[in-house]
């Protein structure tokens, strides 16, 4: 019988193997990831700028931020009892209580991306870690960065992550790669994916434990996942494809973006933090590329590496913005295959039409996997 396998995280069983990516500024909330947890995978909130979405009443952005996602996190854990993950950038200035947030909450795994989680946040210690139930996947784009982290790891709190997401260079959002690598066939997430399954080995048997890979950015499809799976991955994360569900955390005309664009409106951009990103082309960016300046008030430094007064924009706002619709003041974020999508399914749908299609591939491409 053909069966999509499961992806173990530790004690974590999804019975499907997709991790829906973390996207943030407030597009993959409650209301997502708990649908995708409910239909077998691995939902995630994404924990960056929640407090823009905010009405302060005095508080700090900071306040502002812990409130709304406590808020989310909840309330997702009323809505599913599936597995629940977090995304938090690394770079953000209030990481440390971020991260000690999500323990406090007993959020099921951390992704933790944009940045090398070398350290323990502030006031945590090793053991704590160790006994934490919550699962840690550090988010790389390369073989030398997971080396990197497990043997910081390793040295530091003779621990090392549950599992490492592989973030190829046809993502959205902010990529870790350099604009000239973009495009360079020796990064392409295909040639990633084995290489860092390679490099994590030494530490699964250091600490006998399987140490799951994920293949991420670009994955559109079931015979995608089957690709990839047959590469080394456990599983894969996708965030383009939950965008246009019924159940994504964003307006409708957020989502409509994505239905109505073409393949030449998706753009390499670079972004105010530092990073080349993957956008939808709007007449925001196009005002962007002339060299106009969108008008902002930094709200707060919420990104370590924003170069917010030599920019042209708040990229925090300009995200915000979009998210609730009003796309005059802002741009999208999104995948290479984002002008592939044609109609917005609820997320049953989506997860199991991949399902059929991971199970057509491996009767296309049979005898190939041992599942």
């Amino acid at each position: 019988m053909i069966k999509i396998p499961e992806l173990r995280i530790g004690n974590l069983i999804a019975r499907i193997p997709i991790i829906q990516g973390g996207m943030g500024v407030g597009i993959s909330l409650s209301g997502l990831a708990s649908a995708v947890a409910n239909s077998g995978g691995i939902g995630v909130i994404s924990s960056v700028g929640l407090g823009l979405l905010e009405n302060n009443s005095g508080k700090t952005y900071r306040e502002a931020n812990k409130i709304a996602l406590q808020r989310e996190i909840r309330k997702a854990r009323k809505l599913t009892d599936g597995i629940l993950g977090l995304n938090i950038m690394v770079a953000i200035s209030d990481y440390d209580e971020i991260v000690k947030l999500a323990f406090e909450e007993k959020v099921d795994i951390l992704f933790l991306g944009a940045g090398l989680p070398l350290k323990l946040p502030d006031g945590m210690t090793v053991e704590e870690l160790k006994k934490t139930k919550t699962k840690v996947a550090p988010i790389v784009s390369s073989a030398r960065a997971a080396k990197l982290i497990f043997k910081s790891w390793d040295k530091n709190f003779a621990h090392v992550p549950d599992a490492v997401v592989v973030e190829g260079p046809l993502a959205g959002g902010h990529l870790g790669f350099k604009k000239d690598q973009i495009n360079d066939p020796e990064f392409t997430l295909e040639n990633i994916v084995p290489d860092v399954c390679e490099a994590i080995k030494p530490f699964e048997t250091k600490y006998d434990k399987k140490i799951p890979v994920i293949a991420g950015g670009g994955i559109y499809d079931g015979e995608d996942i089957y690709k990839f799976i047959k590469l080394g991955a456990s599983g894969v994360q996708m965030g383009t494809r939950f965008v246009v569900t019924e159940e994504c955390d964003a307006a409708i005309e957020f989502k409509n973006q994505f239905i109505k664009c073409r393949k030449e409106d998706i753009v390499i951009i670079k972004s105010p933090v530092g990073l080349p990103g993957r956008a939808i082309l709007n007449d925001f960016l196009t005002d962007v590329k002339a060299g106009i300046k969108k008008p902002f008030r930094c709200p707060w430094k919420c990104l370590k590496t924003c170069d917010f007064r030599n920019s042209l924009y708040c990229i925090a706002n300009a995200l915000m913005k979009a998210k609730i619709g009003e796309l005059k003041n802002g741009f999208s974020f999104a995948g290479a295959n984002a002008w592939r999508v044609d109609k917005i399914v609820p997320v049953k749908e989506l997860m199991d039409s991949l399902v059929r299609e991971f199970e057509k591939a491996v009767l296309k491409y049979k005898p190939v996997l041992n599942m």
